[in-house]
C-alpha cells in the first residue's frame, strides 16, 4: 500500500460511516457503534480544523492549542500525516460488573496524603478496589489529575492478565536500526473481576516477565518485576543476563532506564507504569486536545476476539494486515516512527505532573496527559531534573470489545484494534523506540489469559525462563 493510498483510504475512513448497523449484546449494551454517532465530515474540531480534514505540513499552525508542541513539530515538518476522525463520548464499555462497580464507588474512595487509596470512612487502604476508584472527578479537584491517574491503572487492569508476542523497533530519522522480539507477561492483583482473583499472600498489586525471544545476541535476556500494594514498599526487580548466567536484583531507579538500551523504560508499559506513590503530583489541569487512536478501532471494525483453549483467554485476530508505522509503507515520506495508520480525534484530557521522590530516577518531572471518559493515557512528556523536555512517549488509543467464551453467559469487554502503535521518541538524540506492534501478524496479543504463576512468574523460574 502507498503512502498515498493509505492516507486517502484513512480520510475516507474519518468522513463516511460505516455500513454496519448498530445492535445489542447479551449484557444490554450498544454493539457495534451505531454509525449515526459519529459526527460529519466538516464538523470543527477546534483552530479552523474539522473532522476529515488530515493534518500535516500545510494546516499544522492550526493545532497549536491541540496538541503538545514536540508533537505538532512533527506535523509542521511532514513528518507525520494523519486525518482528523470522529471519537463521540459514549461509546467505551466495561463489563457490565466493572461499571457497576464504578457506580458504587462514587464517594467511596479518597486519597491519603501519599496519594494512596484509601477508604473514606475509615482512613485505610481497602483491601481490594474493584471499578473505577474514582468514578467522578470535578473539574475543579485539585486531586482531580492524580485521581484520573488512578482511574487509568484500573482501566488498563481491567484488561485482565496479559500475553503478548511484541516487537521493538529501535529507529532513526534514517530508517530501522535494530528490532527485537518480546514475550512480555502481566499478571493483575488489583481490579479484577471475582473469577480472575488469585490468592495473594505477597501483597502484590502486578507482577510482570518480560523475556527476549530475538535476536541471537538479546536472545534469552528477562527481566521479572513485582509491584506491591504496601504504599511504602519500593518495586522489586531482577533480570537475567545469559552471558553471565545470573540472575540480579535492580533498583527501582532503573525502571526508568531503557530496556534493552532502547528509549523504552519498565515505567512506561502501556502508558504509565511508575508506582504512583514514588511521586509527588501536580494538577495542571483539563483541556482539550487531538490525540492519535486506531480509526478502525473507534468505528467498530477492528479485530474480533478469538477464544484460545490453551490458555482460556482471547487473542484479538487482525485479518487485514494493517502497517503500524512509517517504515513499513513503501513509498515512505514521513518518519520511520510515524503512525501512517492512525488517526487524530479530539478528546477532553487531564493533565498532571509528578516529581519522583527519588532523586536517582531519570527524570525530574512527567507530564501526562489522559483521556476523562476511557481513561487512557495519550503523551508522556519527560523533563530533566533542569526542566528541559526529553522524551516523550506517544501512545495510541482504543475501544473496548466484547468477547464471550464458549457457553460462558458473562460479556467481557477488552480494547481491541486492526493494528497498535507506540513511540518512545528521544527527543535529544533524535530517535524513537517503538512497541506495542505484534511480532507477527498471528502471533499472541492475549488477555483474560490464566498464568501458571508460580512456574512463570517466581524469582527461581527467571534463570529457567532466560535460558
Amino acid at each position: 500500500m502507498t503512502r498515498v493510498s493509505l492516507l486517502l483510504s484513512l480520510a475516507l475512513l474519518a468522513a463516511q460511516p460505516v455500513a454496519s448497523h448498530a445492535g445489542t449484546t447479551a449484557d444490554g449494551r450498544e454493539w457495534p457503534p451505531d454509525p449515526s454517532r459519529y459526527e460529519a465530515a466538516g464538523t470543527p474540531v477546534g483552530g479552523g480544523l474539522k473532522v476529515g480534514d488530515t493534518l500535516n505540513a500545510a494546516n499544522a499552525a492550526m493545532a497549536k492549542e491541540l496538541l503538545p508542541a514536540d508533537v505538532l513539530a512533527h506535523y509542521a515538518k511532514g513528518q507525520y500525516e494523519n486525518p482528523i476522525v470522529s471519537w463521540p463520548r459514549g461509546l467505551m464499555h466495561f463489563d457490565l460488573g466493572f461499571e457497576q462497580a464504578t457506580k458504587a464507588n462514587a464517594g467511596k474512595y479518597v486519597l491519603g496524603e501519599d496519594g494512596t487509596i484509601v477508604e473514606a470512612s475509615s482512613g485505610k487502604q481497602p483491601e481490594y478496589v474493584y471499578g473505577l476508584p474514582f468514578p467522578e472527578v470535578k473539574p475543579d479537584d485539585p486531586q482531580g489529575g492524580l485521581k484520573a491517574l488512578w482511574n487509568q491503572f484500573f482501566a488498563w487492569w481491567a484488561n485482565g492478565h496479559g500475553l503478548f508476542h511484541s516487537k521493538l523497533v529501535w529507529a532513526s530519522p534514517s530508517g530501522v536500526d535494530r528490532e527485537a522480539g518480546i514475550d512480555i507477561r502481566y499478571q493483575f492483583y488489583e481490579g479484577q473481576a471475582e473469577k480472575y482473583r488469585a490468592p495473594n499472600p505477597q501483597g502484590f498489586s502486578v507482577i510482570s516477565l518480560n523475556h527476549v525471544l530475538s535476536p541471537v545476541d538479546l536472545q534469552g535476556t528477562a527481566a521479572l518485576g513485582h509491584r506491591f500494594r504496601d504504599p511504602a514498599r519500593r518495586d522489586a526487580s531482577w533480570t537475567y543476563v545469559p552471558a553471565l548466567r545470573r540472575v540480579r536484583a535492580v533498583s527501582p531507579s532503573n525502571r526508568s532506564d531503557g530496556f534493552l538500551g532502547s528509549d523504552l523504560s519498565q515505567d512506561d508499559a502501556h502508558f504509565f507504569d511508575g508506582k504512583p506513590q514514588d511521586f509527588t503530583w501536580k494538577t495542571v489541569g483539563v483541556r482539550d486536545g487531538l490525540r492519535i487512536v486506531d480509526p478502525e478501532s473507534v468505528r467498530g471494525t477492528g479485530g474480533a476476539f478469538v477464544y484460545q483453549p490453551e490458555t482460556d483467554g482471547f487473542r484479538i485476530n487482525w485479518d487485514r494486515n494493517v502497517p503500524a508505522a512509517g517504515y513499513v509503507v513503501t513509498d515512505r515520506k514521513v518518519f520511520p516512527w510515524a503512525p501512517v495508520s492512525a488517526g487524530l480525534a479530539k478528546r477532553r484530557f487531564w493533565v498532571v505532573e509528578g516529581v519522583p521522590k527519588d532523586r536517582y530516577y531519570l527524570y525530574g518531572k512527567i507530564e501526562l496527559w489522559i483521556d476523562d471518559e476511557t481513561w487512557q493515557g495519550a503523551w508522556n512528556r519527560k523533563f530533566s531534573w533542569k526542566d528541559e523536555l526529553l522524551h516523550d512517549y506517544q501512545v495510541s488509543s482504543f475501544l473496548n470489545y466484547p468477547a464471550q467464551r464458549p457457553g460462558d453467559p458473562d460479556v467481557e469487554w477488552m480494547w481491541s484494534s486492526q493494528h497498535t502503535w507506540n513511540a518512545a521518541e528521544n527527543l535529544k538524540l533524535d530517535r524513537a523506540t517503538l512497541t506495542g506492534m505484534r511480532l507477527t501478524q498471528t502471533a499472541p496479543l492475549d488477555r483474560r489469559v490464566r498464568h501458571k504463576v508460580e512456574q512463570t512468574f517466581d524469582l527461581n523460574a527467571l534463570a529457567r525462563t532466560g535460558k
